[in-house]
């Protein structure tokens, strides 16, 4: 199997309209003269890194199945194939590691790895829309910078068939939760600031911040006063949304002191902004429309303002803020935690460190590509996550061995159907079912036209991903996935031999080694270890258990460890 997920070698072949305001140099890894004076950049991390823990032992580089499988997760979002594996392992080349990563990248997988990503980190589980889908996927096959990522979402453009599906960020958020609910702007405006600027001004909303001195009221209610100016609009099918005329500032007061106070709008990071004033005859460009239930086109847009100054590279709070996520992606911790709380007593553990990756990401034009290439190929990153033996536990602050990451239900998603050759599987009964000629699909094609594949995927969100709202940071395994991965009938059928899937191909091998090492490199993306195989020899020599159960009872323990569901 390819690294497309495919089910052959034959390459995957997709068109996408072309974003119109996507430069050249969005596609490529352009190269910062000040930079190569330097050194590359992910010489300059470790340097820092290994600054500030010159008295601690670090773990030694990961093995290459550790590597492998790692990058894997993060630039793919799903694990290897064992003929990938078994690629990497007999590339005898110094730069192996460097092409790997140049691969993946490159390919068809990453795109949907950061769709899935992103769609987690904004909406946090709140619904899916493929218009918004499809606006994200787009943006990272054209590798789209992200400040205009984030400004299409700030700002949404209806007339761009490209771009409109970002609006579902904030009409998501606008939509009413019960017929007496109010909508709730407040819940909008601290999501824009946390996942947009790094601030959680959630607590300021009546008052200044009771314990982060560096968040006003004012901040709060000149965020909130934006999008009170937003609504739905109903005029359209997909998701768009409208602004309301703005023309004198907003009145508010701290519950504690019930002074009157104004502020025009606020871009977090930014400061105020006035509001422009025109004539009455020239306050809107497109006048609102009762019968066709439009509030009109307004000539001063709070929003394009809010989206110019927030997602701009003279934005410090912006550049941090994502540099900070990506590296947490990476690298399993954030170098300011907790990710949405960037104030002056919450300092970054390596503050050069983060204003490197700042300047750098906002030279190199938001290249999101570009960074995680970099970071992936730092020591930092590909370090092993065991220690030496008799080496004390590092803080984790130090990045001194590799931190253990949780695998998302999108990952798993992926994996599970990799590790059990369930794509192959489903491919085969395509052909035996439905269309003898069909041509190979790619997983994703499968998933599309198998409703069981289909209805796994969902299960695993649902069991796996966290309640919507609430951020995925931690690894917190629950009693409802280890119940499903015990008694799932989805999970049951990945094991059932089936023309095609592990199960069925492990029966067919001739020896018990063949067996397990095949099992093994599946599944874990390794070679069992001596004592690994010794146990699995002996329960396959001696239980009673018919042979066909006890390999998919093996696959079973195998696929359920806590070294397949983490990323270490």
């Amino acid at each position: 199997m390819q690294s497309t997920i495919h089910l052959n070698k034959t390459a995957m072949c997709r068109s996408k309209v072309v974003l119109a305001i996507c430069v050249v140099a969005a596609n490529s890894f352009p190269v910062s003269s000040v930079g190569a004076a330097e050194g590359e950049l992910h010489d300059r991390v470790d340097k820092l890194i290994d600054a500030r823990a010159t008295d601690l032992t670090f773990a030694e580089n990961a093995a290459d199945v550790d590597f492998l499988r790692r990058v894997y997760l993060d630039l793919a979002g799903r694990i290897p194939s064992a003929d990938e594996a078994r690629q990497f392992r007999s590339d005898t080349t110094p730069v192996k590691r460097t092409a790997l990563i140049d691969a993946l990248l490159a390919g068809p997988d990453y795109p949907r790895r950061m769709q899935e990503l992103f769609h987690v980190t904004l909406m946090e589980r709140r619904g899916d829309h493929e218009e918004w889908t499809g606006f994200l996927r787009t943006a990272f096959e054209q590798n789209l910078p992200w400040h205009q990522v984030a400004a299409a979402i700030l700002k949404p453009d209806a007339d761009h068939e490209d771009l409109r599906g970002a609006a579902f960020f904030q009409t998501q958020r606008l939509v009413k939760e019960g017929a007496m609910a109010p909508i709730d702007v407040p819940g909008l405006t601290r999501d824009v600031g946390r996942l947009f600027a790094g601030v959680d001004l959630q607590c300021a909303q009546c008052h200044d911040h009771l314990t982060v001195s560096d968040y006003s009221q004012q901040d709060f209610q000149g965020l909130h006063m934006v999008f009170e100016n937003v609504d739905i609009r109903r005029d359209v099918k997909f998701p768009a949304i409208g602004e309301k005329l703005m023309t004198e500032q907003k009145e508010f007061s701290s519950v504690f002191e019930h002074v009157k106070l104004k502020t025009s709008p606020v871009v977090p990071g930014g400061g105020e902004f006035e509001i422009a004033a025109f004539e009455k005859e020239q306050q809107y460009i497109e006048l609102p429309d009762r019968k066709k239930r439009t509030t009109g086109v307004p000539r001063f847009s709070p929003l394009s303002e809010l989206s110019s100054g927030l997602a701009s590279p003279d934005n410090k709070l912006f550049c941090r803020n994502i540099v900070n996520r990506l590296w947490f992606m990476m690298m399993g911790r954030g170098l300011v935690e907790p990710l949405d709380l960037h104030h002056t007593d919450n300092p970054a553990t390596h503050p050069e460190l983060l204003d490197l990756l700042s300047q750098e990401f906002a030279r190199h034009d938001f290249n999101i590509r570009w960074l995680l290439r970099e970071l992936a190929l730092t020591k930092t990153y590909q370090r092993s996550s065991a220690l030496p033996d008799g080496a004390a536990e590092p803080p984790r602050t130090s990045y001194a061995v590799s931190l253990e990451k949780r695998i998302s239900a999108e990952q798993l998603f992926w994996s599970v159907g990799i590790a059990c050759g369930e794509f192959e599987a489903v491919q085969l009964e395509i052909q035996s079912t439905v269309d003898a000629t069909a041509g190979p699909r790619t997983a994703e094609q499968l998933v599309k036209e198998s409703e069981t594949l289909a209805a796994l995927q969902k299960q695993l969100a649902s069991t796996f991903g966290n309640p919507p709202k609430e951020p995925e940071v931690d690894f917190t395994p629950t009693v409802a996935g280890a119940l499903f991965l015990m008694h799932s009938d989805d999970v049951r059928r990945l094991l059932n031999p089936r023309p095609g899937n592990l199960v069925h191909r492990l029966s067919g091998l001739e020896s018990d080694e063949e067996v397990i090492n095949e099992l093994f490199l599946c599944v874990l993306s390794r070679n069992p270890s001596l004592a690994e195989k010794a146990d699995v020899l002996k329960y396959l020599q001696s239980s009673d258990v018919r042979r066909i159960d006890c390999l998919a009872n093996l696959t079973w323990a195998v696929l359920t460890s806590t070294e397949f569901m983490v990323n270490h």
